[in-house]
This record gives structure tokens, C-alpha cells and sequence, in this order.
């Protein structure tokens, strides 16, 4: 049973996406044929009715706090669903993932279950702390696929700012590299067998997110945010570089689409720039949609359209929505 405050912020997103055109035919595929919302009004006034929202479920305990996340998942979901991790900005040093909520709402329209992930920031545990907290959030996602119905072979992870790092380190880390050893494993595997295993993305949508960590440190790059992230760390180069989207490209990483402003002053152009030819280096299916003069994110009404037109076609194309 949903509690009232559920309901309100349900029906805040209802009144906001009735002003947006989506299209419908992924989300039909989750309602019964008579339902099917043939219009973004007709979709938006079943939105209510076609998800429920688990809100601030315990993902990790770690460092005294314990670090959650939102669930938004259609109500019938007889077939396995595609996930989608959603990661807010901020620097690592700000931010929540209420403030970023609107943003899920295009991927609920495709027929997603969506995942709103918070992680520490740097007031509480510095580098690498965030990078640990979003990759156990991908491992809660594989460890509840079956009660929720997740389709473990359709995980796109996206974010924008910070959270695109995020999302970029949570696609294309793997296990080996040693930031998974402190997630929290469901009771059986805790005092039983322990097991490792941890889904591969199918794709990373990347907003305007940092690629190449130490270039932020000093320079003309150097930026607060990212010295603040890492506080007094002795091996910050070192670590920078583990957790560096740049360095950690393979020849089997997911493929990655990236949003970015030529004029973006907070996550220097070049950022995007380094990825996309190392992802090319690879052999990595990527796109790099640039937004000329654009912004730290703000881009205006048509080429956030772009954006979203280039998501949906890089989905579809990744076998991930129809």
C-alpha cells in the first residue's frame, strides 16, 4: 500500500510529464491492450496507476550511514523488465537523488524499471567512496532481480555531471578491480557461499560526466569539486587513475553514449573528447552527441530533444527497448 507521501510525489510527476510528448510503444507492452495510452496525456494520467514507488530502501551500511535508493517499477511486470540505474550530479561533494527524480521519467515512459541511486559524498567519505557505493547498487539490482522481474541483460546505467562519472565507472569496472568487496551480500551468501557475480551493463548513457579525473587536480582543468573529493588522499594520482573511465575501457565494455556542451566550463569538452576516442581505440560501440555553445547541462528545449531522440535510438539499436 503506497503512503500518502508516495501518493502527492506520484501525482507531482503525473502534472509535470503531462506537459512532455513521449511516445508509448514501449510502455504499452506493461499494460493490458485495453489500456494502451495512445497519447503523453492518456500516459501520464496511467502513471499512477502503472508504477509503484519504493522509496529509500537500505542498499549498503557503510562508514556509519546507510546508503539508499528508489525504486520505481511497473505494478504488472509478467515479463522480465529493463533496468535503469539513475545517478545524480553534484561534484561528489552535493546533490541528492530526489533532486534528480524528473529525470527517470523518460525511461519510465520506454517501459523501464528504474533504480534512483544516492552515495556518499565527500562531507562523509572521500574518493573512493562514492565509486564503491553506485557499483553495490548495481549489485543490490542483480541480487532482488528475481522479486522485482529485473532483466539482468538490459542494465542501462546514466547520470549527468558527477553522476555520469558514476555511471561510466559503474558500467565498465569489473569486480577484479576491487571496489565491490565491501557491498553487503543478501544473508545467505553472507554466511554461506560467497558469490561475486555481478550483471554486465548494456549500456551507459553519460551526461556531461568527468572521464579523466586527475586532469581536474591542477591546470587550466583544476576544479574544487574534485581537489574537495579526494581531501588529503596521499595517492590521489594513483587512485584517480583506477577510477578514471579513460583507463578502464576493454574491448567487451558496454557501449556508451555521451551528452556534451562544447562550452561546458564546470566538465571541460575535452573530457568527452578523451572517452570517445578511447572507446574508438577499443572497438567500443559509443556516440558522442555534442551540443554546440551548450552548457554544464543547460541546453535548451530542442537540443534537449536531440539528446533524448539520440538515447532512444542508441537503446533501440542496443537491443535494449524496442
Amino acid at each position: 500500500m503506497k503512503s500518502h507521501h508516495v501518493q502527492h510525489r506520484i501525482v507531482f510527476l503525473i502534472l509535470l510529464c503531462a506537459c512532455v510528448t513521449f511516445a508509448t510503444s514501449a510502455l504499452a507492452q506493461s499494460v493490458a491492450a485495453a489500456e494502451q495510452p495512445t497519447t503523453a496525456a492518456e500516459w501520464s494520467d496511467l502513471l499512477s496507476t502503472n508504477y509503484d514507488v519504493l522509496e529509500n530502501i537500505t542498499y549498503r551500511h557503510a562508514n556509519n550511514t546507510d546508503v539508499k535508493l528508489d525504486l520505481y517499477i511497473p505494478h504488472d511486470r509478467p515479463n522480465a523488465i529493463p533496468v535503469v540505474m539513475f545517478i545524480h550530479g553534484g561534484g561528489w561533494v552535493a546533490g541528492t537523488k530526489e533532486g534528480w527524480s524528473l529525470g527517470l521519467v523518460p525511461y519510465l515512459q520506454m517501459g523501464f524499471a528504474a533504480v534512483n541511486v544516492e552515495y556518499r559524498l565527500a562531507a562523509n567519505s572521500v574518493a573512493p567512496a562514492a565509486v564503491e557505493d553506485c557499483r553495490c547498487a548495481l549489485h543490490w539490482v542483480m541480487n532482488n532481480a528475481a522479486q522485482y522481474n529485473f532483466d539482468v541483460n538490459r542494465i542501462v546505467v546514466t547520470g549527468g555531471s558527477a553522476g555520469g562519472h558514476l555511471a561510466l565507472t559503474t558500467g565498465l569496472l569489473t569486480p577484479e578491480a576491487g571496489f565491490d568487496r565491501g557491498c553487503t551480500p543478501p544473508d545467505t551468501m553472507r554466511w554461506d557461499k560467497a558469490d561475486n557475480t555481478v550483471p554486465k551493463v548494456a549500456a551507459v548513457v553519460n551526461w556531461f560526466g568527468i572521464t579523466d579525473v586527475a586532469d581536474l587536480f591542477s591546470g587550466v582543468n583544476a576544479k574544487g569539486y574534485a581537489i574537495e573529493w579526494f581531501g588529503s588522499l596521499p595517492d590521489r594520482d594513483q587512485l584517480a587513475r583506477r577510477i578514471s573511465p579513460v583507463y578502464l575501457i576493454r574491448k567487451d565494455s558496454p557501449p556508451v553514449l555521451t551528452i556534451h556542451g562544447d562550452k561546458d566550463k564546470l566538465v571541460p569538452y575535452t573530457q568527452a573528447q578523451k572517452l570517445h576516442e578511447a572507446l574508438n581505440r577499443e572497438g567500443v560501440r559509443n556516440q558522442l552527441v555534442t551540443i554546440p555553445n551548450g552548457g554544464h547541462g543547460d541546453f535548451s528545449r530542442d537540443e534537449v530533444r536531440r539528446a533524448m531522440a539520440a538515447i532512444r535510438a542508441f537503446l533501440r539499436t542496443s537491443g535494449i527497448v524496442q
